[in-house]
């Protein structure tokens, strides 16, 4: 079958679908639901969120320069959807979602603790692309839910059911496929060939 072409749109998805907690400099706290986000840097750790100029938390993030990124769970399904279509101008929605607030440690904005990891971001630019503005950032901590600890010490963050959305729907993760670089790691009988050849 022959493929349509569309006009130029974005269709990369999934993308994580996360909760950005932000506060302005009245104290006021809102959530707002990002899929346009992701990572820029790993030395230095730097991430990005993407928001249209006319939301609410908009201007709380730019003039404080401070967000956190709260990774989403199966469990945070309604909450993920309702912080994304409900303003923080009406509603308060910790209070709605019934989340709790938790205290970072380098910026002054809540955390979500339902949530599984949480990234502390402080703005380095805003890049005014279009129909969203860019808040590029710099990643000051990641906050880690200790019950996702395995018995070796390791980060088991699939055990927490996280959530992708894709073309306006939300998908619980599947199952593992493969790990980093297994499409080249050898296989355990191939190295036991190799050592008998030796």
């Amino acid at each position: 079958m022959a493929k349509q072409i569309w006009k130029a749109g974005n269709m990369v998805y999934p993308l994580p679908a996360v909760m950005v907690t932000c506060r302005d400099k009245d104290g006021n706290d809102n959530i707002i639901t990002v899929a346009w986000t992701g990572t820029i840097c790993t030395n230095p750790a730097m991430a990005y969120i993407s928001v249209r100029p006319e939301r609410h938390s908009y201007n709380m993030i730019k003039e404080t320069g401070e967000f956190v990124i709260n990774l989403t769970t199966k469990e945070l399904t309604f909450a993920t959807d309702y912080c994304g279509v409900k303003s923080g101008r009406d509603v308060d929605k910790f209070k709605e979602c019934k989340l709790t607030k938790e205290n970072a440690v380098h910026v002054n904005v809540p955390m979500i603790k339902e949530s599984p990891v949480n990234i502390e971001c402080k703005v380095e630019r805003i890049d005014e692309l279009g129909s969203h503005h860019m808040f590029v950032a710099k990643v000051l901590a990641v906050h880690a839910d200790e019950k996702y600890m395995d018995e070796t010490g390791k980060f088991n963050l699939a055990k927490s059911e996280l959530i992708v959305y894709s073309h306006g729907e939300y998908y619980s993760m599947g199952e593992k496929l493969g790990s980093f670089g297994y499409s080249i790691r050898k296989k355990p009988k191939e190295q036991s060939k190799n050592k008998r050849k030796a």
